[in-house]
């Protein structure tokens, strides 16, 4: 059972933003009647899927790779990802000069496996899947030398993508509930410690799939617990969620909510057909547990959704619309 100390202050994202300043979009956040009425509050969407590479994962790499050594820079950096962190570490590194190796597996969104070749990165994706793929990461850090940059347990990662929640704070103060979707739990963390450093009476929620519940089982075991993710919403498809992640999640109280399939999917056609957004499915989480009802929103309360990401297949859009 983990001791619930934050592992991060309110100052490690404040640095990070410093750090990685001027590198990266800086998102807008907007609002959207539709959803407010069917939610019943005032409802602002931080639209993190238009950040570079279409996720909010170039800010915890960046600031991760500025605080490496010349010498880790030289021995090249490797990770693994479901498609989201890797285009980050592909697109990070090679601004960086760095080498990158990914890990992927063969089940992976082909989409997000070339566009993280597309940046530069070397994939490995011998890997049949997921579980493998964590053990060939391993095998590979080790013959290789090179320095991990964890998808989401590290905190100066974490730091890095607290810069989403110090941003939706400049559009929306003070406000009552900030939701965020979950895979590993590296995004919840860092907004977590920016929103709460700044307003401790902000709830903030967790949103995962049923079928992804890596965070929920951890938070009420009250240490990481391993399961068999497999939502369609594959960038939230974490078979754990990290050490530091559920630590900083118990320190602060963050509280977790559950969605089905159906309801990623009617929110997922809501974003598009109403707020004109294209996000993947992952993306559509926050708003699925609004339009469901279960973020325990009160009426008139002002509440702040993050959507991330934007690298939605094809097949996989037009599908689930034609599903409506």
């Amino acid at each position: 059972m983990l001791a619930p100390d934050p592992v991060l202050e309110l100052a490690d994202v404040e640095a990070a933003r410093e750090r990685i300043a001027g590198r990266l979009h800086r998102t807008p956040t907007f609002g959207s009647a539709t959803l407010s009425e069917r939610a019943g509050a005032e409802v602002h969407l931080k639209a993190e899927l238009f950040q570079k590479t279409g996720s909010f994962k170039p800010r915890g790499v960046l600031n991760k790779l500025a605080q490496l050594s010349d010498e880790e820079k030289r021995r090249g950096v490797i990770s693994i990802s479901a498609g989201n962190h890797a285009q980050a570490l592909a697109y990070a590194s090679a601004q960086e000069g760095i080498d990158a190796l990914v890990v992927m597996w063969q089940t992976a969104s082909p989409l997000k496996v070339e566009a993280a070749r597309g940046y530069g990165a070397t994939i490995d994706t011998e890997s049949p899947d997921i579980p493998a793929a964590f053990e060939r990461l391993e095998q590979l850090r080790e013959s290789t030398g090179r320095t991990l940059v964890h998808p989401y347990d590290d905190p100066a990662v974490m730091a890095g993508q607290g810069t989403v929640g110090l941003e939706l704070l400049e559009d929306v103060p003070d406000p009552d509930v900030v939701l965020v979707p979950v895979g590993g739990g590296g995004l919840i963390s860092g907004i977590a410690t920016a929103v709460k450093g700044r307003n401790p009476a902000t709830r903030i929620v967790a949103v995962e799939p049923e079928r992804s519940r890596a965070l929920h089982e951890s938070l009420k075991a009250r240490e990481p617990v391993t399961v068999e993710a497999g939502s369609i919403a594959d960038g939230l498809n974490g078979p754990y969620a990290g050490a530091n992640c559920v630590r900083q999640c118990l320190a602060l109280g963050i509280e977790s909510v559950l969605v089905t399939e159906e309801e990623l999917e009617d929110a997922f056609r809501f974003l598009y057909t109403r707020a004109k957004l294209a996000p993947e499915v992952a993306g559509a989480a926050t708003t699925a547990a609004l339009l469901a009802h279960k973020a325990g929103v009160e009426p008139g309360q002002r509440v702040v959704a993050v959507v991330s990401g934007g690298n939605v297949a094809t097949q996989t859009a037009a599908a689930i619309l034609a599903g409506e």
